[in-house]
This record gives C-alpha cells, structure tokens and sequence, in this order.
C-alpha cells in the first residue's frame, strides 16, 4: 500500500477536489482498493463522502474517526453530535473504515477535531504511520491518500510521517507560487525532525484558467525551476463551477457528462499512478 498525502499551506486550492476525485477515478478507472484518510479538522472531504444526517446517525452508532487512530483517552469530551460522550481508545482492529458509496473507504474526519490539537513531542505524531503499517500488513487497500489540513499542524506532520510520497496542489497565481518554497522549507524540517523519508509526488495546478497570461507564467516558472521542472504535472485542473458545485452537492467528476473535465482527470489519475507506483 502506498500512502500519499495532498498538502499546502494555503486554503483554497482545491486539496481536498483533488483527492477526492483522485481516488474515485483510482477505484473506477484502475479497480484500485482506495482508503482515504481525512486528517483536516476543517471536514471538507469527510463532508463530501458522508451527507449531514449520515454522519450523525454514523458517529451516535459508535462509528469511528480520525481521533480513535491516534488513540485518545477522553471520559469526558463534548461532542457537536452528541453532547457528553466518554470515550476508551480501542485497538486498531477494532477501527473500521466508512464504506462510502463511491466504492473506496474513509477515515472520517471529527466536527470538533479541533478540541484534540495534539502537543507535539508526545510520540503521538507516529500514531497514524503505526494505524496505516496495521492496514498495510491486511493486503486490504493499494492506495491511501491523506487529505491534510492547510496549516503547519501536528496533523499534517502525523500526515506526512506517515507517507510514502506528498503531493502538492498549487492554483496558478502569484500568492500561491510564493507560498511553495515556504511549504518545501516546512517538510524539509518535518522530515529532518521526525527522520521521515516521504518523497514528492509532483505538483497540480488547479483552478486554472489555461487561456490566461497568469497560467502562462506560472507553467514557464514551474517549468525552468530546477526544483519543480520534474515534478509538474502535465494536464491542470481547469477552474470550472462545475467541480465546485459536485463538490457541495456530493457530485464526483465521473458523474459530470463533461468529457473534456474526464480527460483531465484521467490524465492527472494515471500520472500520479506513474510517479506512486512506477505504472
């Protein structure tokens, strides 16, 4: 199982769209056995695979989430759903996936993941890497993808420990291009801290408007950069309402009778198979 976390530093720039979407197309296109992981405490992809009244009938059925991985022990928390819950640490095999309706599974994320923000220098950081090395040794997924939160977070360091590859989604403006040298200085610390060896992915334009000056600079930027030349994908993620309304509206790229947004992520799909797998 190859374990690949979607990171950046910046909100809004269609993380989550990505993975998502990526995932579906693994598990439709490429009959791979897909787990997602949602490890933001903003909920946006566990909001696109669960509807509103599913997940509270999920969490007040003891389903379990992204807090039960890094094995909390918490009597007495305050649940969103629920009020006044206690909750004991159970053993990972007692941790199971939501079986979501696209035909891949999910660790979902919790409303009130917040309340949990993790002190670092625990050991809790390695807990998701120990969570995903039980899965791995199932045989049960090919792939996991991690969507991870837009900040510099415990989260996203447990995230990146845990991976065998990142992969950086960047829109194509100026403020977004800046912010990438910063997020590299960010995993380059995070992997010398923690001595994780999680390599890049590449990088995804999204949101693009490919007819533009501005996408047209940011492709020769990327391009001539000596540390990004070989890690840019070829075929961006156009900016269409259309994969934002299917994001609100539980709406997958495959659904849309949109060949021309098919293609692109097909394309994306199996060059992120190429640089995972070596397919």
């Amino acid at each position: 199982m190859k374990v690949v976390s979607f990171v950046n530093m910046k909100g809004g720039v269609g993380k989550t769209t990505l993975a998502v979407n990526i995932a579906d197309f693994l598990t439709h296109r490429h009959s791979k056995k897909v787990l997602l992981v949602d490890v933001d405490p903003q909920f946006n992809a566990t909001q696109c695979m669960i509807n509103g009244d599913d997940y509270v009938k999920y969490i007040k059925n003891g389903g379990t989430t992204i807090k039960d991985v890094f094995n909390y022990k918490n009597p007495a928390s305050v649940s969103v759903v629920g009020g006044a819950v206690g909750k004991e640490p159970i053993p990972y095999s007692g941790i199971i996936p939501y079986k979501t309706t696209r035909g891949f599974d999910l660790i979902p994320s919790l409303l009130d993941l917040f309340r949990f923000e993790m002190a670092p220098g625990q050991g809790t950081e390695n807990k998701l890497k120990n969570y995903l090395n039980y899965v791995r040794k199932t045989g049960k997924y090919d792939i996991c993808i991690i969507d991870c939160p837009p900040t510099p977070s415990v989260w996203m360091t447990s995230a990146l420990i845990a991976s065998d590859f990142y992969l950086i989604p960047s829109k194509p403006d100026p403020i977004s291009m800046t912010g990438l040298d910063l997020l590299e200085g960010i995993i380059k610390e995070r992997k010398e801290n923690y001595g994780c060896s999680c390599r890049c992915a590449g990088l995804v334009l999204t949101i693009a408007e490919t007819n533009t000056i501005v996408y047209k600079k940011a492709v020769d930027y990327f391009s001539g950069a000596a540390n990004w030349k070989d890690y840019l994908y070829k075929t961006p993620v156009p900016k269409r309402v259309d994969i934002a309304r299917g994001q609100l509206a539980g709406t997958f790229i495959l659904d849309l009778d949109k060949t021309d947004l098919n293609l692109n992520f097909s394309s994306i799909t199996q060059e992120f198979l190429r640089r995972v797998e070596g397919e």
